[in-house]
């Protein structure tokens, strides 16, 4: 074969830069004694076609330019250098490694013993494995990452004015009739304009796409013929899954982006699901695929007085180093690429509180909120951390720096176990339904510093959060040992399916209970993808491995399911044209303009404001909330203030009916616009009640009410009945404490991978 012609090349960009006249390779590796760079003919290729060495070598970074190499070259790496893990080193040039910069990868694992650098039959991980494993290791691919982006512009959606909806690329479409066969499954589908039409008819601003950088499905699950179908297992940063393409080598890169721009054209924004916690590669007893081999002691956080071992704050085996410079690199570099390559919109950071962690603890000093915040690409981005991991100290809701937003799992714990009909979450309700104050005024933030959620993947769908008490998971393989133990669900009188109409009737109420309570709450609502069709796991609540119609979006609707995604889609249009229910500040809880009537009242059944005790007594489950719409301290973009109409939420989760008196002076009329009790949810046609009637707020229901109509729509603060009674303001004073024990979510299994 003709020697392939090398230059020098530059120590910077990392990854495989295509330059129009060759492509530049360079990989940090401090640690290495030696760098090969293998070059491949085919992705099934038993070998690699070409082997250079790497001779130059320039601030810890290896480099080579290949003038006569172009897009779609597959390629990877051979590291040279001592296998000593007792010393955190673990080089082994027989395993084929992918480049941690690689833009697209093609292919999965082809697991056999050959991927463990260490002789797997023998347990033995101080011994070195010798043979070659490249025929089955997926292979990087040069990209021209050249793209038409128009007149591409990010929808810059505020996070006050956000709806965002969860969703798996492959699981969305799947099953889908409507969009055409051959892309279903596919970031082609997601991008498709039925798809669109659908996302605009539910109302969302956003889609959150979980982790769809380049993933390994682990070889126990394989072993058992499963899949890793979330995908919190990455080995690629930069590189979109190829399993989410339609089939062409390097394409996915294409694909993702003509997603993005379809949907920033009608005014969805992207934002992704990321994995930087940790990687594909286990802990001492897991495969080399990448970092190990490239450079182990730096990339990995390891036992500080026994090198061989990695410490594990994410439950899954390894913790990336985020206290080394070049690892944080790493993930700078993957964010911005994100963000200015392929123009999304902002991330979700799974087990934010490990990328935070300094020495030990998680701090909100740490290097990695630092280069954040500095950074005049990334502050600018939407960034929302799933706030805990599974480390001591790891629980850290509400503790994340102003830019940040929050999965609110206090949120998902108070309104799950209000409406399952536990005691004690009334004055926990007060706060949740109001921004969450208690976790986020004190420290500078805004109620959409709240995410909001009911459900996500992990864990039980809606449907099924009213359908099991006991979780389901045999399928995973693991004895039901799997998935969390405390879901705080409630199956309303039957175990999973049942023909009994009566707990039907009371499970769909419950389902709408939910999401009213979700969409009419301050912050930022996230639905998590088929709640809203009322898609079930048959009581699976750790679904990571199950690649099938389990997790799949079913499509063929019956009447409940098109009833549901009917009222969730006029539910989510309401709060979109209501700025009362999406405040970008804090209530007060104050009276406004000398008038008795407050910004936000909390009202008890007899129809006066709630005191003290009430907040802090067990068995309260009834209560209601009244927003003032003249108050809303928020203007247009041309300083104008915006006012809305003044409205009165209802809430009961006792199993019987309970009397509400309306407040009100005698002249004030309320008009109900929805009940819960009722199939549809929203009246087709409003009836009015007058204040001091009794409205018969049916057990386990939720009701909304407007003050007045036509000229009326505003509240009337002169005719406002002058109450004496002390409120809390502007939150519930004294609450019942939440729970300090984490909910469902928070604690997961090693196999969660989430």
């Amino acid at each position: 074969m003709v020697p392939i012609k090398t230059w020098p090349g530059k120590p910077y960009p990392l990854g495989a830069t295509w330059r129009g006249n060759g492509v530049n390779f360079a990989l940090y590796s401090e640690h290495a004694t030696g760098v090969d760079l293998c070059l491949f003919d085919d992705i099934d290729a038993p070998a690699e076609t070409v082997r250079i060495r790497m001779t130059e070598q320039s601030d810890e970074v290896w480099h080579v330019f290949l003038p006569e190499i172009q897009p779609g070259q597959l390629y990877g790496y051979r590291v040279h250098g001592p296998y000593e893990p007792e010393k955190g080193d673990r080089f082994n040039p027989a395993k084929l490694l992918i480049d941690p910069y690689a833009k697209a990868i093609a292919g999965g694992v082809n697991w056999s013993d050959e991927m463990f650098a260490y002789p797997l039959k023998g347990g033995d991980d101080l011994q070195c494995d010798y043979r070659d494993d490249g025929w089955g290791i997926p292979k990087c691919v040069v990209v021209d990452t050249s793209f038409d982006w128009g007149n591409d512009r990010l929808p810059e959606t505020p996070l006050s004015q956000s709806v965002i909806y969860e969703m798996h690329v492959k699981g969305f479409s799947k099953l889908c009739p409507h969009v055409p066969e051959e892309i279903r499954g596919t970031y082609a589908a997601v991008g498709s304009d039925w798809a669109i039409d659908y996302f605009k008819r539910l109302n969302i601003t956003a889609v959150e796409l979980l982790p769809v950088h380049q993933f390994i499905d682990d070889m126990g699950l394989a072993d058992k013929g499963l899949r890793n179908y979330w995908g919190y297992n990455t080995i690629g940063y930069f590189a979109p899954d190829c399993r989410y393409s339609m089939g062409m080598t390097g394409e996915q890169v294409t694909e993702f982006k003509k997603m993005v721009k379809a949907l920033h054209a009608a005014g969805i924004e992207v934002i992704l699901d990321v994995v930087y916690n940790h990687t594909a590669e286990g802990n001492h007893f897991g495969p080399t695929l990448s970092f190990k081999g490239i450079d182990n002691y730096n990339y990995y956080r390891l036992v500080p007085d026994n090198l061989r071992f990695y410490m594990d704050y994410t439950g899954t085996g390894n913790t990336l180093n985020v206290m080394h410079a070049r690892v944080l690199q790493l993930i700078m570099d993957s964010l911005r690429y994100w963000v200015t390559e392929m123009h999304v919109d902002g991330f979700r950071f799974d087990l934010a509180a490990t990328l935070a962690r300094e020495l030990h603890a998680v701090s909100k000093l740490s290097a990695f909120f630092d280069v954040i915040h500095q950074d005049p690409v990334l502050s600018q981005v939407k960034l929302i951390a799933e706030p805990w991991d599974v480390g001591e100290g790891g629980y850290q809701v509400g503790n994340f720096p102003v830019l940040w937003a929050e999965w609110n799992g206090k949120y998902r714990d108070a309104v799950r176990g209000y409406w399952k009909g536990d005691e004690g979450h009334i004055g926990d309700m007060g706060y949740r339904l109001s921004g969450s104050p208690d976790l986020y005024q004190w420290n500078g933030k805004r109620p959409y510093a709240s995410i909001n959620f009911i459900t996500a993947h992990d864990g039980y769908t809606l449907a099924d959060l009213v359908s099991y008490n006991d979780k389901h998971n045999i399928a995973n393989g693991e004895d039901n040992k799997d998935g969390d133990n405390n879901n705080k669900s409630w199956n309303c009188g039957a175990e999973g399916a049942t023909e009994d109409e009566e707990i039907n009737k009371l499970r769909r109420r419950q389902q709408r209970n939910f999401l009213s309570t979700l969409f009419l709450s301050q912050g930022v609502p996230m639905l998590c993808g088929g709640d809203e069709c009322g898609r079930t796991q048959l009581g699976n609540n750790n679904a990571y491995c199950q690649d099938n119609e389990t997790s799949w979006t079913h499509w063929d609707w019956d009447e409940n399911a098109q009833a549901l995604h009917e009222f969730t889609s006029r539910l989510i249009g309401f709060r979109r044209d209501h700025p009362i229910f999406r405040r970008p500040k804090f209530f007060q809880g104050r009276k406004i303009r000398g008038s008795e009537i407050k910004d936000i009242m909390w009202f008890n059944p007899g129809g006066t404001e709630m005191n003290d005790d009430e907040w802090t007594t067990s068995f309260v489950r009834t209560l209601g909330m009244l927003l003032g719409g003249d108050t809303i301290d928020v203007r247009d973009e041309h300083g104008e203030p915006i006012r809305d109409d003044t409205f009165l939420v209802l809430i009961n989760s006792h199993h019987e009916s309970v009397g509400f008196l309306l407040p009100g002076e005698e002249d004030v009329k309320w008009e109900l616009l929805l009940d819960t009790r009722l199939e549809e949810g929203f009246l087709a046609d409003t009836t009015c009640h007058g204040s001091g009637d009794e409205f018969s707020l049916d057990a386990r229901s939720l009701a909304l009410f407007r003050l007045g109509g036509g000229e009326h729509a505003h509240a009337r603060t002169e005719s406002w009945k002058k109450r004496e009674v002390k409120a809390p303001e502007p939150a519930p004073a004294k609450p019942a404490k939440s729970p300090k024990t984490k909910g469902a979510h928070e604690k997961r299994p090693s196999s969660a991978r989430s």
